[in-house]
């Protein structure tokens, strides 16, 4: 049963990776906390490399990295957008419609090559959380602003009716499935755990990059400031690693893919039950109908 509590595992980091995140973004009054949260996945990433390719074996190179690095640059440029559009809009929001990026693939799929190889679950999965995503939209969009003030009234935050709310998180979807595409492509060529190991090196230069710029800036880093950033960003870094033992168990991917895919939901309870974030049934009923979908993908593409 190794398998369900690596799934399991990966499950609660990832929608703990959700929760830190949004704790590390949401200030508004911090115009960089994006960048500042890049800087602290590059720094744990660079850590996790570093144990891989020194006390794990992976082999890594610089012909593996540029290679990778098409793939690589999406994946992070979709994770800085995701984490703007934190300070913009509920988690409960966010974390369903980035997380149906790998039904985005499948429908970029079903225009290219049509749908010969998908079933109808598959097909009614899709159709779910496109339903689901665009029910999102409508729901945030067209409520009106007293009963919007109203529900978040007991809430940490409150926000105002915005489309950057949604087109942010909409754009890590898009990313992220163009990176998840790319991903498919180039990891015919090369070693998973060297491809990983690529990623994570990027990230870290990319927070590099990101620490020299707030640093001629002049920007200040303070400790309550940060410590959600980096507890985010340790969880974001376990549940890949939780991610990939998981997988690595064929014989029941079937099973563990759908757990792990339903993080989401996990990510809107974190949000009800400690940032007291509460929605319209209309959008509870959007959520559920796109967490459905997610998991029904994540059973057929295991």
């Amino acid at each position: 049963m190794n398998w369900f509590w690596f799934a399991i595992i990966a499950l609660l980091c990832w929608s703990g990776s959700d929760f830190f995140s949004k704790l590390g973004c949401v200030d508004s009054r911090d115009r960089y906390s994006h960048l500042k949260m890049v800087i602290a996945v590059g720094a744990v990433m660079g850590l996790h490399a570093a144990y891989e390719v020194f006390i794990g074996g992976t082999e890594i190179s610089w012909q593996v990295i540029w290679t990778y690095l098409p793939v690589s640059l999406l994946y992070i440029l979709s994770m800085a957008m995701g984490y703007v559009g934190l300070r913009y809009i509920e988690l409960s929001i966010s974390s369903p419609i980035c997380n149906s990026s790998g039904t985005l693939v499948a429908v970029a799929t079903i225009i290219v090559s049509g749908v010969a190889g998908m079933n109808g679950w598959q097909l009614a999965a899709i159709a779910l959380v496109c339903c689901g995503v665009i029910g999102l939209g409508v729901a945030e969009m067209t409520e009106d602003e007293e009963l919007r003030r109203a529900r978040q009234a007991k809430g940490k935050w409150q926000y105002a009716k915005n489309w950057r709310a949604l087109l942010l998180p909409a754009a890590y979807c898009v990313l992220d499935a163009a990176g998840t595409f790319a991903d498919s492509l180039v990891l015919e060529t090369l070693d998973e755990d060297s491809a990983n190991v690529a990623y994570e090196l990027t990230f870290l230069a990319a927070g590099v990059f990101c620490l020299a710029f707030l640093l001629a800036k002049r920007q200040r880093f303070t400790l309550r400031a940060e410590v959600p950033k980096y507890t985010g960003a340790i969880f974001e870094t376990a549940g890949q690693f939780a991610y990939i033992y998981a997988l690595a168990d064929k014989e029941h991917v079937a099973m563990s893919a759908p757990i792990i895919s339903a993080y989401c939901a996990a990510s809107v309870l974190w949000s009800r039950l400690f940032l007291k974030e509460r929605l319209s049934w209309k959008h509870y009923l959007a959520i559920f109908v796109t967490v459905v979908g997610i998991v029904i993908m994540g059973v057929f593409d295991a």
